[in-house]
């Protein structure tokens, strides 16, 4: 119903659309909602802890020629083997202040592989836990 001045009346069906659009985008950015959770994460607390001393580390070098020293005291040869010397050594150390000691390979580069694995076993053998290289 059109009037003698133009006015072509209020028009419903935009406004309906215009209500759908919002509705739709409420909608759509609800579900993207991120859900938060709780995390477990353990902080640690102001005490102090049970063991005062630090530990010290164990230092294994091995020379060029296959000697052993351990701490900078010599313990096997470069003919040995076995390593019977270090192996009751780390024992020794092993069972006397546990395994929490760090003990740190140092191979020179030029020493063969094969002397690197004797040291890794007799660590092994004496129970060393906490092993890296150096």
């Amino acid at each position: 119903m059109a009037s003698e001045d133009g006015d072509i009346g209020f028009q419903i069906a935009p406004m309906v659309d215009v209500v759908f659009v919002l509705m739709l985008f409420f909608m759509a950015s609800a579900g993207a909602q991120i859900v938060e959770r709780e995390l477990g994460i353990n902080l640690p607390s102001g005490r102090s802890s049970t063991s005062t001393a630090p530990s010290t580390p164990i230092i294994i070098a091995i020379a060029p020629d296959g000697g052993i020293s351990i701490n900078g005291a010599p313990y096997d040869a470069p003919e040995a083997k076995e390593l019977t010397q270090t192996r009751e050594w780390l024992k020794a150390t092993v069972d006397q202040f546990g395994a929490k000691d760090p003990v740190i390979i140092q191979p020179d580069p030029q020493v063969r592989h094969e002397r690197i694995v004797q040291v890794l076993n007799a660590c092994a053998a004496a129970g060393v836990k906490n092993l890296s290289f150096g």
